[in-house]
């Protein structure tokens, strides 16, 4: 990771944080409450409450009991995923749902900054061995992007690459087929759903490397552990799943 700048080089970015929040207060988008001298979309007092740290599953990140923590869960020793590592930075689960489906469906592009930094913070309180070498989102269908204007998951991996002092690669990985929404498909039915639906643009930036790839949700895992077969099938040498919230194994 990059170091800091120093103070001085800080300085101007933070005179012109504090203007723009005089002329144009931003308000919470949890609470609606007054940012105060921060522009996020979230306010640190929200951000405390919901935010919390959990055990978690260091393959799936779906939530352990304190006594299990550094152990992988049972679905994940039972049948292990084509990914080696998941760091979410919160569940899925009210409010915070709220502000994934802003950003997905809403155009709330203002909470995407927001939902980078919390992936930060959740990267280094993971202490992972190693940063990936490279970030990709998960991309879209053409339809849906067109339909959308725009990825969400790029839009997340963009504040969190350059929090990181990691290269972005958006188009790393192609969608070479349009499927059905995830969410609208079975349990049983998602595997097969979404299988094929993903290749690699450039086999030589992935051979070799450790790549994180970003994504606003993961629920069944699905998606993700595709993604991760077409990588590693391209020579990549470890996945880490970055995503904002993880589903609740119950409600996957």
């Amino acid at each position: 990771m990059q170091p800091p700048r120093p103070s001085w080089q800080r300085w101007p970015h933070l005179q012109l944080a504090r203007l723009l929040n005089a002329l144009l207060p931003s308000t919470c988008a949890l609470c609606g409450g007054c940012g105060g001298t921060s522009i996020e979309a979230v306010c640190p007092a929200c951000e405390a409450a919901y935010v919390q740290a959990r055990t978690r599953c260091p393959c799936c990140a779906n939530p352990l009991g304190i006594m299990d923590a550094g152990r992988r869960c049972g679905g994940c020793l039972a049948q292990a995923p084509a990914f080696d590592a998941t760091v979410a930075g919160c569940d899925y689960a009210a409010p915070l749902d709220g502000l994934v489906l802003q950003l997905k469906f809403g155009a709330g592009l203002a909470l995407a900054p927001w939902m980078g930094r919390v992936l930060r913070d959740a990267i280094l309180a993971a202490a992972m061995p190693a940063l990936p070498d490279v970030l990709c989102p998960v991309p879209l269908g053409p339809r849906r992007l067109v339909e959308r204007g725009y990825n969400q998951a790029l839009e997340v991996a963009r504040p969190l690459a350059a929090a990181m002092g990691v290269a972005l690669a958006p188009r790393l990985l192609l969608r070479t087929r349009e499927t059905a929404a995830q969410s609208g498909a079975a349990p049983g039915e998602r595997r097969n759903n979404i299988r094929g639906a993903f290749g690699v643009g450039n086999d030589d930036a992935v051979r070799g490397r450790h790549v994180g790839v970003v994504d606003d949700v993961m629920s069944s895992g699905h998606t993700l552990d595709e993604i991760a077969t077409v990588l590693k099938d391209a020579g990549a040498v470890r996945v880490t799943n970055i995503v904002f919230a993880r589903t609740p194994p119950h409600a996957a």
